[in-house]
């Protein structure tokens, strides 16, 4: 069990310490190529959620990622005994909630830093950060988790 909430304190403490970084090393709206055009560091802040969705809502953000941490602990403690897949989804969730909640609570505003442009199709995406990436690292173990069970079930019937 402590390497599963180990993982999770490992995420946070990866974001909180590059989110520092880019706040106390670069100027808001600062970007650093690291392989122009398509990967920088552009330091910016985000006062909502996904896209800057519901912006200034932080009572919002603080309700529904405290009911978040506590499903996710529940569903871990319950559900995911002896699916280590699982598990380790739960605690990338766990993590990146948790780091970006940090955020929200102690900045008023979450660091984003990581500006990916997709060139096949020239697209900018949207500017992220490590609880960001953590969180959907987190879904798509989840997504992989719920169709390897699927098949795993289908074979016992």
């Amino acid at each position: 069990m402590f390497i599963y909430y180990g993982l999770a304190a490992v995420v946070i403490m990866l974001d909180q310490v590059t989110k520092w970084l880019v706040v106390k090393n670069m100027e808001l709206g600062e970007r650093i190529s690291i392989a122009d055009p398509n990967l920088g560091l552009l330091s910016h802040r985000n006062r909502g959620a996904a896209w800057g969705m519901l912006e200034g809502q932080m009572w919002l953000f603080y309700i529904v990622t405290i009911v978040v941490i506590g499903g996710i602990i529940y569903y871990f403690h319950k559900e995911a005994k002896g699916q280590p897949l699982f598990g380790f989804s739960l605690m990338f969730l766990l993590g990146g909630a948790i780091g970006n909640f940090i955020d929200r609570v102690w900045r008023k505003e979450v660091v984003d830093f990581v500006d990916v442009r997709i060139p096949i199709i020239n697209y900018d995406f949207p500017i992220f950060n490590v609880a960001d990436a953590a969180l959907t690292v987190g879904v798509i173990m989840i997504i992989i988790h719920i169709i390897l069970d699927e098949k795993k079930n289908k074979k016992k019937v």
